[in-house]
């Protein structure tokens, strides 16, 4: 006599395996645009770190002009004097968000900010495509 499973065993494991499915699913959609955003908060709050070692070398942040490229490449040798040889990030390329756009840095003379443009990559939005400020969104 053969020993397996018969076809009423197998539907009773078919079927709790898609009430567990049916309960677990819900949960979990949605969760990897919200893994992304706070992704992206971190990625923030390590520009600003290294934003903050400039300014301890420097004297003061890039401007808006010279932007996050100044953490690479130093935009006026003349100016900033202090500037490492190899810039401020190791691998010389600039951090990416969560969704391969790059960063906005803005100065305007008191405190940097970074935004991001969120999962559409445009100005606004809403939910998973709104834009992630810096100032508002990561420092809650």
């Amino acid at each position: 006599m053969k020993k397996g499973f018969s076809l009423l065993e197998l539907m009773i494991v078919i079927i709790i395996l898609g009430l567990l499915a049916a309960l677990v699913m819900p949960n979990l959609i949605g969760k990897g645009e919200e893994a992304k955003r706070k992704l992206v908060c971190v990625q923030m709050k390590n520009i600003m770190q290294t934003l903050n070692m400039f300014k301890a070398d420097q004297g003061t942040y890039p401007t808006t002009e010279e932007g996050l490229k100044a953490l690479v490449k130093n935009p006026n040798k003349e100016k900033y004097q202090n500037y490492p040889a190899q810039g401020y990030f190791e691998n010389g390329r600039l951090p990416k968000d969560s969704w391969k756009h790059n960063f906005i840095y803005i100065y305007n003379g008191t405190r940097p900010d970074l935004i991001s443009l969120g999962s559409d990559g445009k100005e606004g939005g809403k939910g998973d495509a709104a834009d992630i400020r810096y100032s508002t969104t990561c420092l809650k």
